[in-house]
């Protein structure tokens, strides 16, 4: 399927009244991947996603000396004696730019780190700073391009850091930590780390595999050293790309269905049940999955979105639509993710008629009426996602590069159209 550039977003001509199934997590198959690559034997990577960002991770572990066979729906990874001279691409993939390293710092010789131009602003130097203070060299940088020159082995110990950028740089160093001679103790010393249910699912798989984890003091995670045991995981469904299907829901008075939505996750698409709620919608979990029915009116909300940052771009369009006042809040962190979220948000908004002001660390929204035109995705999945809940409800709308969804949702284009019985575009 041709994709055109820029998308005519499809507009529903009423309530959709539908049942969905999601590709698989991503947070959830990258680190199952990390762990699988520092295990002691084999294991398998079961319903993993398959999509730019987990291809990405896969190929970077590969080049490292592991092997990924990613041929099937379940991926087999087999530890591999780690390799130097690897180049390893992290396209637009924060986990991959910042989970990889402190496994590569195990390789015995240089492996170097790029991506994509916009990858070269975004911030890295927090866990370089760290591997450093773990001993670990590589070049004086703090953004890509880097080269790392590892010795075969890290010494590891004690790293204080400022996480409050991304909770990434915790789990990162998490992740390898168990391998390094004197496993890891990160403190973090700053304002609060950000989304704290991606270090939560970090922490509950290391212990999957057996690894000793001390989470017990605030701010402050400690690895113990010793072996990685093989487990096999299964992927649950990726709950933060359920977003745009929730949000239509209730942008349209309708009801979704996700399917196997999960009882218990650490996933922090899990919060999309009760920011929901909050704006007006009935939400059910059943053995099916998780349903919701949007209301006749959006309600405006008050909503620190710290933890959750991922999910602001969606909840900033229904925010665009909803019947009162509303204020995003707590997420100048995600000025630092694919794009200047907050800024792109009040731009891209604004353009299609929203009254929206944006603050240092998030955004206020007033009830104001909606027209079409283009929405700029700034090769940012997650705008892409806000785009089209807008398209779903106001008239021609046009997403500019929605093939950037394919970061960690593969064809959502032919997924989303595809929802619209009679949709015109």
């Amino acid at each position: 399927m041709t994709i055109p550039d820029p998308w005519p977003a499809p507009r529903a001509l009423s309530p959709v009244d539908l049942t969905v199934s999601l590709p698989g997590s991503k947070s959830l198959t990258n680190r199952a991947l990390i762990l699988a690559a520092l295990a002691d034997a084999p294991s398998v990577v079961r319903r993993a996603l398959r999509s730019r960002d987990t291809v990405l991770m896969a190929a970077a572990l590969t080049a490292l000396g592991a092997a990924v066979d990613t041929s099937g729906s379940d991926w087999r990874v087999t530890p591999g004696p780690w390799r130097a001279d690897a180049e390893v691409d992290c396209g637009l993939a924060g986990t991959v730019m910042r989970f990889v390293p402190p496994v590569a710092a195990l390789a015995d010789g240089p492996v170097a780190f790029d991506g994509d131009p916009h990858m070269r602003n975004r911030p890295v130097g927090v866990m370089l700073d760290a591997l450093r203070g773990l001993g670990v060299r590589m070049d004086d940088t703090d953004r890509l391009p880097f080269t790392l020159h590892g010795t075969g082995s890290v010494r590891g110990g004690r790293v204080v850091i400022d996480a409050s950028a991304s909770s990434q740089f915790v789990s990162a160093l998490l992740l390898a930590g168990a391998r390094y001679e004197e496993g890891v103790d990160v403190v973090h010393d700053g304002p609060p780390v950000p989304s704290l249910p991606h270090i939560d699912m970090t922490v509950a798989m290391l212990r999957q595999h057996g690894v000793q984890v001390d989470a017990s003091v605030p701010d402050r995670w400690t690895v113990a050293p010793g072996p990685v045991k093989a487990v096999d995981h299964l992927i649950e469904p990726d709950l933060s790309n359920a977003g745009p299907f929730l949000g239509l829901a209730a942008a349209t008075g309708g009801r979704i269905t996700v399917r196997d939505w999960p009882a218990e996750t650490t996933q922090a698409g899990a919060a999309l049940r009760d920011i929901l709620s909050s704006m007006g919608c009935e939400v059910s979990l059943c053995e099916e999955g998780l349903t919701v029915t949007g209301p006749d009116r959006l309600v405006g909300v008050d909503l620190d979105l710290h933890d959750v940052g991922e999910l602001a771009p969606v909840v900033a369009a229904l925010c665009a639509l909803a019947d009162g006042p509303s204020h995003l809040r707590g997420i100048a962190h995600i000025r630092g993710h694919e794009t200047d979220r907050l800024a792109a948000l009040a731009t891209e908004l604004g353009a299609l008629g929203a009254d929206v002001t944006e603050h240092e660390d998030g955004l206020s929204f007033r009830p104001a009426p909606l027209h079409g035109g283009l929405f700029h995705t700034y090769s940012d999945h997650r705008m892409a996602h806000a785009a089209v809940v807008l398209g779903a409800v106001v008239d021609q709308v046009e997403v500019e590069n929605v093939t950037t969804t394919g970061k960690t949702f593969p064809d959502f284009p032919g997924t989303w159209s595809g929802l619209f019985t009679g949709a015109e575009g």
